[in-house]
């Protein structure tokens, strides 16, 4: 079994899911694996990663809205506010939705369904650049 491990990073963009399937795509090819599985890691407390529909950007929409429904910012029961309204609820939604994840790969490419994207969910209001650990494990 090999290992292969790169970083990207994901230029600032603001609050939401960000697609990065082809940026971690990009990582499977170069590692040149046939088989295996590629694991994703936010380097992040505030910022997360998901698996969701990629087709059809009201779902995105929607899944933003219901965040911010569930975990509003500037909540008064939060005693984190070090840096502002939104840095609680940040770290409450990266906990709900997680900082890695893992993906198969088959003859080198990403075993994703159809409708399946990657996504950097930023969870802070503010424009931030993140880093991803893509590490692909295989033959």
């Amino acid at each position: 079994m090999d290992i292969f491990q790169q970083l990207i990073r994901i230029e600032p963009g603001g609050r939401g899911p960000r697609e990065i399937t082809r940026q971690v795509a990009g990582v499977v090819s170069a590692s040149g694996m046939g088989t295996g599985l590629c694991h994703c890691f936010c380097r992040h407390t505030s910022a997360s990663l998901t698996i969701t529909e990629n087709a059809d950007p009201t779902v995105l929409q929607d899944l933003e809205g219901h965040m911010a429904r569930s975990v509003p910012d500037g909540d008064p029961q939060y005693a984190h506010a070090m840096e502002g309204p939104d840095d609680m609820s940040a770290h409450i939604r990266s906990v709900l939705t997680g900082a890695g994840l893992s993906v198969p790969f088959s003859d080198g490419r990403l075993a994703l369904g159809t409708w399946q994207g990657i996504f950097l969910w930023e969870h802070r209001t503010g424009r931030h650049e993140r880093e991803v650990v893509i590490t692909c494990l295989g033959r």
